[in-house]
């Protein structure tokens, strides 16, 4: 397996950037008739952190996913940073070419 990094043009400053989950969602409950002080730490998913993108990229995120689908998975990094799975190299390079052919420039990966 290989991991690559996946980067997207930044719709404001158009360079590229790439989510990273400094923390997980912090989940806490609100009842009905009493108070409850859990709070439950939930990591994202790659697609999940994907999805927040929506806006900040120059791309619509679900259509990213529809490509790195065909050719890998998302995942999180153990830095929290956005990665897509890769059977092999040869793999990767299908995947940046069709990241490149349907998005031009706007989406890249890098190791």
């Amino acid at each position: 397996m290989m991991q690559v990094r996946l980067f997207g043009r930044c719709r404001i400053y158009h360079d590229p950037v790439s989510p990273v989950l400094r923390a997980p969602a912090q989940v806490g409950w609100d009842a009905w008739y009493r108070s409850i002080d859990l709070v439950t730490p939930q990591p994202l998913k790659g697609e999940e952190l994907l999805r927040r993108t929506r806006g900040w990229w120059t791309v619509e995120p679900t259509d990213v996913i529809e490509v790195v689908k065909q050719h890998g998975k998302l995942v999180v990094g153990n830095g929290g940073e956005l990665m897509v799975e890769c059977e092999d190299e040869k793999a990767v390079a299908a995947l940046a070419q069709a990241l490149s052919e349907r998005f031009g420039d706007q989406v890249q990966l890098a190791p």
